[in-house]
């Protein structure tokens, strides 16, 4: 098998970082998943980079994904976060874009898996408002998924990852947990696992008003000052497996080895 993954900060795997600053993430899991579970080796490619709008997702991402050589047998597609945090988004263009990326992975011959990110709406500042736009194109997505026969992965949906506890200091990225629990979902969603497993339940992380001052300056005013310059977290970055990476059944490398039920 050869699995690709395209998409923006959710695939990339930020928040997930490892001790030398690099991402894992759920992509990198479902990656050593597949190998644990098939009990050989799968060439991986994660062209995923943070910031990332879905046009230029289902355009240069997906273009570079398609030429890959050998071409992917799977390819996981999910966009959308980031122009949902834009003033005005057409959710109708959004969807639009998406079937076109479904009808050219249909004519190449790969197996597509759309994938809705997690919800962070109850986290944030205008929560209301992502969750709105959030609700609607999840739906648009999952109307197509059943249009074309295609895997779908409602991650937004899933209430249990909207706990504070699967995500990271930002309230907008997964954290490390949340990330094994999309991987567990993804590979459950193929066939090439088991269910994925909640954590226990735990007393509410308390929020006073210092909590939440921390959280703007470190978190919210920075974002803010990025979209007033025009910048982007992913400026200048490129994905982080452009090309084939063999992922082997107990490896640790290129990402930390990772099994169903782990």
């Amino acid at each position: 098998m050869h699995f690709a993954a395209i998409g923006d900060s959710f695939t990339e795997g930020v928040g997930d970082e490892r001790s030398d600053g690099t991402t894992r993430g759920w992509a990198d899991l479902v990656a050593a998943g597949l190998a644990a579970a098939r009990g050989e080796p799968v060439g991986y490619a994660n062209l995923a980079v943070r910031g990332r709008l879905l046009a230029p997702i289902v355009t240069e991402q997906l273009d570079a994904a398609l030429t890959l050589e050998p071409r992917p047998s799977l390819l996981t597609l999910n966009g959308g976060g980031n122009d949902m945090l834009r003033r005005h988004i057409d959710t109708a263009n959004l969807v639009a874009l998406t079937e076109r990326a479904v009808r050219r992975c249909a004519e190449a011959g790969v197996r597509t898996v759309l994938i809705s990110g997690a919800d962070p709406s109850q986290q944030l500042p205008f929560g209301h408002l992502v969750r709105r736009r959030g609700e609607v194109l999840t739906a648009g997505v999952a109307d197509l998924a059943t249009r074309y026969g295609t895997d779908f992965v409602d991650v937004f949906h899933d209430t249990e990852i909207r706990r504070p506890e699967y995500w990271s200091p930002d309230r907008l990225h997964l954290g490390p947990t949340g990330h094994r629990r999309v991987a567990g979902l993804v590979l459950a969603a193929l066939g090439e696992g088991a269910a994925a497993d909640a954590l226990p339940a735990g007393p509410a992380a308390a929020r006073g008003p210092l909590v939440e001052l921390r959280y703007y300056c470190e978190h919210v005013l920075p974002w803010v000052g990025r979209r007033l310059r025009g910048r982007s977290s992913g400026d200048h970055r490129t994905g982080k497996h452009v090309d084939w990476v063999s992922v082997r059944p107990g490896e640790r490398t290129p990402t930390d080895a990772w099994s169903p039920g782990n």
